[in-house]
């Protein structure tokens, strides 16, 4: 398992994307620090902090299978290329960072940084090792993937616990059934 303050911690994916949980992302100075001018909060709470001198953006989506993250996928990549090309970076966070805010790096990765799901994934797993976005958001990460280049890097395949992205297979292939 990891430590509940990894949670907390500012990820760095690339040189502009960063990764948190929602405590994380709720300290203005932290965030000014490491240069952050953007703010994505994909969770439907509003910070308590005064976040003035941040652009924020906000994706109201709770983290269960059936919400669709995917209508974000294209605004929220867009924001986060808008925000690089005028010299800032950008702090994606939901609740713990490992689900909502993953998927959209990972939409963001595969849309303009020209890499597939398994790679953007790999990417990802090695800033920020315990990330895990639930079954809903892969099923949306696969469908986007094949729309932007026609084919899936990552299989969805059955398991011992149900249907799960092939890279999960080695750690739940001895899973009890749910």
């Amino acid at each position: 398992m990891f430590q509940r303050s990894k949670l907390h911690c500012l990820s760095e994916i690339t040189d502009f994307l960063f990764i948190t949980s929602f405590t994380g992302a709720d300290s203005p100075t932290a965030l000014r620090a490491k240069g952050i001018t953007c703010v994505i909060n994909v969770t439907p709470q509003h910070h308590k902090q005064n976040m003035s001198g941040f652009e924020i953006m906000s994706v109201p989506v709770n983290d269960v299978p059936e919400a669709n993250l995917q209508k974000y996928f294209e605004v929220v990549a867009d924001k986060i290329r808008n925000v690089k090309h005028q010299g800032g970076k950008t702090v994606v966070h939901c609740q713990a960072g490992r689900s909502r805010s993953v998927t959209l790096a990972l939409a963001y990765l595969m849309r303009y940084e020209n890499m597939n799901l398994y790679d953007a994934y790999r990417l990802v797993k090695l800033r920020r090792e315990f990330v895990r976005p639930n079954m809903g958001f892969w099923i949306q990460l696969c469908n986007y993937e094949k729309k932007l280049n026609g084919k899936n890097s990552v299989q969805m395949i059955p398991s011992p616990i149900g249907t799960i992205p092939d890279v999960y297979a080695n750690e739940t292939k001895n899973m009890l059934p749910v």
